[in-house]
């Protein structure tokens, strides 16, 4: 299994996330769907900034919107195997644990990472959705905001690949880094283990061997 976990955008060491996925030219499917609150311009125009922000990288990027699949998990299947890492973007975490569960890629992530088969990367939203539940997330995202063609009803588990929660923005230059500490308040209350990540820190997990990158 290979993960690379950051609090905010790539982190301060993007070249970490190449060496991870150890091959030239790698194709890399970006997520955007945790922003599907947004206008699809707002939408579009982020994906060039996640586009622009691994310009010094050797990837080929290529947007994956799971709404096209929801539904069609073996259409998404077919999909993802053409990738050799999928980078999942920020923005509303119950609204990206909807897509997961409507398009059947929260299932195939378990299976992929299982085998190795791919290197699974992402920041905030794309990171916590990893833990094995989303209780206390809600002190920071809005578990009812639902985006057009999302059904309404809130996914309160995660996909359970991560023995711990994750608190990104932790005291970082950010909006919700005032609601995170409220979330740690709730982590500690319920004795959920959990780590914390500053904007710009990252997680390595490459099998049995995990590293914290400041």
């Amino acid at each position: 299994m290979r993960l690379y976990l950051s609090s905010f955008r790539v982190g301060n060491h993007p070249e970490e996330l190449e060496q991870l996925i150890g091959k030239s030219k790698a194709r890399v499917g970006i997520i955007m769907n945790a922003t599907d609150l947004d206008a699809e311009e707002e939408i579009t125009e982020k994906f060039e900034g996640e586009k622009e922000r691994f310009s010094g990288l050797d990837f080929k990027m290529e947007r994956l919107d799971l709404r096209d699949y929801f539904g069609q998990s073996e259409k998404l299947k077919d999909r993802v195997r053409r990738f050799d890492c999928l980078w999942a973007r920020g923005g509303n975490t119950y609204v990206l644990r909807r897509a997961m569960k409507e398009s059947g890629l929260d299932s195939l992530i378990i299976e992929l990472l299982r085998v190795d088969e791919l290197v699974y990367a992402g920041y905030s939203a794309g990171v916590v959705v990893l833990q094995k539940s989303l209780k206390g997330l809600d002190i920071v995202d809005d578990p009812k905001a639902v985006p057009v063609g999302y059904p309404k009803e809130v996914i309160w588990d995660g996909l359970g690949i991560l023995p711990y929660n994750i608190a990104v923005h932790y005291r970082s230059d950010h909006p919700e880094s005032a609601a995170v500490e409220k979330e740690i308040e709730y982590l500690k209350k319920h004795r959920i283990p959990y780590k914390t990540l500053r904007d710009g820190e990252a997680i390595i997990i490459n099998g049995d061997k995990e590293e914290f990158l400041k």
